[in-house]
């Protein structure tokens, strides 16, 4: 993985441009949207993707599925952790002040770097795990880990290139999963148990309609 964009590059310039786009939705529907983003704790985490989905997960009804993400989340975390601490970038509101969407957990954020994002590797992971699952859903599910991954721009956490490189360590750690027979069996048995589900839906533990109308935010800048 490259270092992060240099003292005086476009790239560096371009990621403080979206940053100050980004601290202009703060006390928004957006903002909010972002402090929801930012939990991966289950059961929570496990509805990030419902309204995308078209159905709600849980351990009950859903359990291949909530296996596959809690694994995945976890693949997808330790594939960002070498370069967070080889580059301990810091991040936007430790420079800038402003607050984060997430207060309770700035101490913490502090001193984790902030390069390559471990958030946007998660939620790509996720995006991408579920669309082989439920590939008619998958438009949708790529919008929803795009945007899950624009939220820790609108929390205040994370620089753009953070995101970039966040979703590239996604990709290749997803292309790595397929030939792992593990992997493979989860994703077997996620694709099945959603095909089913699909045909009588779990309700979401999300209000999809406020989540759309969130999202719908624009962000200025943002790739």
């Amino acid at each position: 993985m490259p270092a992060p964009p240099a003292p005086g590059s476009a790239a560096l310039a371009q990621d403080h441009a979206v940053m100050r786009a980004a601290l202009a939705l703060r006390d928004t529907p957006r903002f909010a949207q972002a402090a929801r983003d930012a939990e991966l704790d289950f059961p929570f985490a496990a509805g990030t993707f419902a309204c995308a989905l078209g159905t709600g997960i849980d351990a009950q009804r859903t359990p291949a599925t909530w296996r596959l993400l809690q694994r995945t989340l976890d693949d997808a975390a330790r594939s960002t952790r070498a370069a967070k601490q080889q580059y301990r970038r810091v991040r936007p509101f430790v420079e800038n002040g402003a607050p984060t969407c997430t207060p309770a957990d700035e101490a913490a954020l502090r001193g984790n770097g902030s390069y390559p994002s471990g958030h946007v590797a998660i939620g790509w992971m996720w995006a991408l795990v579920l669309a082989q699952a439920a590939p008619e859903r998958t438009g949708a599910l790529l919008a929803r880990g795009r945007s899950f991954g624009e939220s820790r721009l609108v929390c205040n956490v994370h620089w753009q290139s953070d995101l970039l490189q966040g979703r590239f360590m996604a990709a290749g750690t997803f292309a790595r999963l397929q030939s792992d027979p593990a992997f493979r069996a989860d994703m077997a048995a996620a694709t099945a148990e959603l095909a089913s589900a699909r045909a009588q839906p779990l309700a979401p533990n999300r209000d999809c309609a406020a989540e759309a109308a969130a999202l719908a935010q624009p962000l200025a800048g943002a790739l």
